[in-house]
């Protein structure tokens, strides 16, 4: 009786799976027909998709696949034929296509019972994905013009992710793709807006070397790395940052702000003594070195390599910006010693002392002003301070009338 019982079991269970391959089969033949009933096909494959005896076959993938690649053409061709046709679903067709391809491909790619992999779908769907990844883009761009991040995000990093798929493992053409810096940028911003920074850490670094937007997207990571509270990855992010991207203040600001708090200088200063080990004649390594003993309140050390800065480049705004800001931080110290007492022998002395430190910041600061006249913050305090001290009267007023006084 139990034998009868057994067989009866496995005769139920063959004729299930065989139920349910007819139904992949019958999918993809309504797919396949001139006139496509799609809801049908879709709802025969997606039922084959999550059923025990079908969601691990190729075969079923490749169909749910193949279902999206003719959703798509119907839409093209209504679009050809200047008929009404549904952009989205052109989209969501793209990257429904690319992801029943890639699970295909997976399970094809496990070796028989023999121990070989006869991946008979590989060659068509890897043509039929690239095909489709211009809509990827334009899916991407449209939810993202709509600030509907979540689904920007699935469209662009699925563009970006696949160079990396094992079924374009020797694709040439993708891995030289010149616009996926671009787009993982862009799938890396969607990802900042929506504070997903494991998908930020993903996407972001395949833009790090881009000409316009590699520093946003390093910035990106150096952001995702503090949030997620690894703070040796983001010091090391930092600094990464401030050797490619010197120009970029967010490294260099984030870095010195670290230091400082932590009281690390003798951190700071290997860092900036190891950049200019690697290139003396750079004058922003030397601006860092010399912005760190600023920082330090070593002023005269400061003055030194701003000064070697400006040697190097004397286009260096900044450099002359803080050699003036020095000078007058060194007035304002002297002030507080010297005597106020104008009957006190040393007191024309003291006020010489001081009219000094802030001739010599003049021509710093007018320097800057020369050079960035448009960067205010570089030069307008400051030459403010000075002419007001040095009693300079047109040029005085001149900019209190800037300050808006």
């Amino acid at each position: 009786m139990r034998k009868v019982v057994f067989s009866v079991v496995l005769l139920l269970a063959a004729s299930f799976t065989f139920a349910q391959e007819k139904a992949v089969k019958e999918a993809k033949k309504i797919a396949n027909a001139v006139n496509p009933d799609f809801a049908q096909a879709e709802e025969l494959i997606n039922g084959a998709l999550t059923n025990p005896e079908t969601k691990d076959m190729a075969e079923t993938w490749n169909v749910a696949g193949f279902i999206q690649k003719r959703r798509s053409e119907k839409e093209m061709e209504s679009a050809y034929l200047r008929k009404p046709y549904d952009t989205l679903q052109v989209y969501k067709s793209a990257l429904d296509m690319c992801k029943y391809y890639l699970k295909c491909d997976e399970l094809a790619q496990i070796p028989n019972e023999k121990g070989k992999i006869k991946n008979k779908y590989r060659k068509n769907n890897a043509m039929a994905i690239k095909g489709e990844r211009g809509n990827l883009i334009n899916g991407g761009i449209q939810f993202f013009n709509e600030d509907k991040n979540k689904e920007a995000l699935e469209y662009f990093g699925m563009y970006v992710s696949l160079p990396s798929q094992s079924m374009f493992a020797e694709d040439e053409e993708l891995k030289a793709d010149t616009l996926l810096p671009q787009i993982a940028y862009y799938a890396s911003l969607a990802a900042m807006k929506l504070e997903d920074y494991a998908s930020v850490l993903k996407y972001a670094p395949a833009a790090k070397d881009d000409k316009e937007v590699g520093k946003f997207a390093m910035e990106f990571v150096s952001t995702a790395l503090k949030a997620q509270g690894d703070t040796a990855q983001w010091i090391s992010s930092l600094q990464e940052g401030v050797q490619k991207y010197p120009e970029h203040p967010f490294f260099f600001g984030n870095l010195i702000d670290y230091y400082s708090s932590n009281k690390k200088f003798d951190d700071a200063m290997a860092f900036a003594d190891n950049m200019i080990a690697k290139d003396p004649a750079n004058p922003f390594n030397v601006y860092v070195k010399g912005y760190l003993y600023h920082n330090m309140e070593d002023y005269d050390k400061a003055l030194e390599y701003y000064k070697k800065t400006i040697e190097l480049d004397p286009s260096y705004a900044e450099a002359y910006s803080n050699i003036g800001l020095i000078y007058c931080l060194k007035a304002q110290d002297f002030s507080g010693k010297a005597t106020s007492d104008v009957n006190d022998p040393k007191y024309q002395e003291d006020m010489a002392t001081l009219k000094k430190f802030y001739e010599e910041a003049k021509p710093y600061y007018e320097k800057a002003r020369e050079l960035k006249p448009d960067q205010k913050d570089l030069w307008l305090n400051g030459l403010y301070r000075v002419y007001y001290n040095l009693q300079m009267g047109p040029e005085y007023e001149e900019i209190e009338k800037l300050m808006g006084m």
